[in-house]
């Protein structure tokens, strides 16, 4: 009776896994064939393989239910599609936008997907000898074990860091309980207690996909946030510093990214006067172009811009007030950020002016 209860239960569990992980690898998978694919960032993919792996696993389960005689290999491969599982997660992490300090130049090294293989091909080979010469799973033979703590280890830092960078804080917490779970699940796998096991994997599966999911809309999330605007969608408003006592001196407000709330950035007094410069020609009825300041320039005349190095620095700055230093790249927010906010003169004069409608430009004088 206990052992056909057992069978069941196998056999409800291999179809519980087989579709909820086939199900998940399908929607992480149109997850990144429609945002993914055009940033060239291919983790999700890494991460929708690994959990492909599972729902292979849920196969063997249903396979291999009743039949003992096989057990060697059902055993067998169930270890080798978990190494497989680990190691295309290993694999995602150099795709990850943020890694904890510590670990960065190591998952970023080109020897990366040499330092997960050879303990990959280590940990294989006993378990082949497991599946052809028919021996038990002693805990040398559960190596796939040792190579899930480790991946979870590196996965559980990666996962925090990348909550937390993303300001995410709960789901940052919410990573660390589910990886110390599935660490539980792991250990518990080298004793013999097939139910509780399912128990513990049926949890740890559950939660990590649900986290996979949690990770990939946070990436959705930061992607809109890091959207530039159209010029007639962005506002710009210079702030007296005694308008608003908690803002700091040389502050503009940002209208019209995603998000409930206005983006205020703190610049430089000199950089405040040049952006308030530009604006303040474009609200006026005179000409609103700035001259930059050429090589060989005129010492009779007064330029506006010194240089464009001086242009370079204020937008850097406004990058680094809207997402954070180093949290942007030239191609996705620098450069669509300059056509949004300047256009340059049609003659090559050197001229340059906001591209922003004055209706959209407000100035507490």
């Amino acid at each position: 009776m206990d052992a056909q209860i057992s069978h069941e239960i196998s056999m409800f569990y291999g179809w519980w896994q087989l579709s909820v992980c086939l199900f998940a690898f399908l929607s992480l998978m149109s997850i990144w064939y429609h945002i993914g694919k055009r940033q060239h960032d291919y983790g999700p993919v890494w991460l929708a393989l690994s959990v492909l792996c599972w729902a292979f696993s849920g196969l063997i389960e249903i396979i291999f239910n009743n039949s003992s005689v096989y057990s060697h290999y059902k055993d067998g491969l169930t270890s080798i599609l978990s190494l497989t599982n680990s190691l295309f997660i290993l694999m995602a992490l150099p795709w990850f936008k943020y890694l904890p300090a510590p670990l960065t130049p190591l998952i970023k090294s080109k020897l990366w997907p040499l330092i997960i293989g050879i303990p990959f091909a280590f940990a294989l080979f006993p378990t082949l000898f497991k599946i052809f010469l028919v021996r038990e799973a002693y805990v040398i033979n559960e190596l796939d074990v040792v190579y899930a703590l480790l991946t979870l280890i590196f996965l559980g830092f990666v996962l925090w860091e990348s909550f937390i960078k993303r300001r995410l804080l709960l789901l940052g917490w919410l990573a660390l309980i589910t990886i110390l779970v599935t660490l539980m699940a792991q250990i518990y796998k080298l004793m013999d207690n097939n139910i509780n096991l399912l128990l513990f994997s049926a949890i740890f599966k559950t939660s990590l996909i649900m986290l996979f999911f949690a990770l990939a809309l946070s990436w959705v999330k930061e992607l809109t946030e890091t959207l530039i605007p159209d010029p007639f969608q962005l506002k710009i408003k210079f702030i007296k510093k005694d308008q608003k006592p908690s803002t700091m001196a040389n502050s503009v407000s940002l209208i019209g990214f995603p998000g409930d709330k206005d983006r205020i950035i703190q610049l430089t007094p000199a950089l405040y006067r040049l952006f308030k410069e530009f604006a303040q020609r474009k609200k006026g009825m005179t000409d609103d172009w700035l001259e930059i300041k050429p090589k060989n320039f005129d010492v009779t005349k007064d330029y506006d811009i010194s240089d464009h190095n001086e242009l370079k620095r204020l937008l850097e700055a406004i990058l680094n007030g809207l997402f954070g230093k180093k949290n942007w790249t030239k191609d996705k927010h620098y450069e669509p950020l300059k056509a949004t906010l300047f256009e340059m003169s049609e003659n090559r004069e050197r001229k340059i002016r906001l591209r922003i409608p004055k209706e959209n430009i407000y100035i507490d004088y």
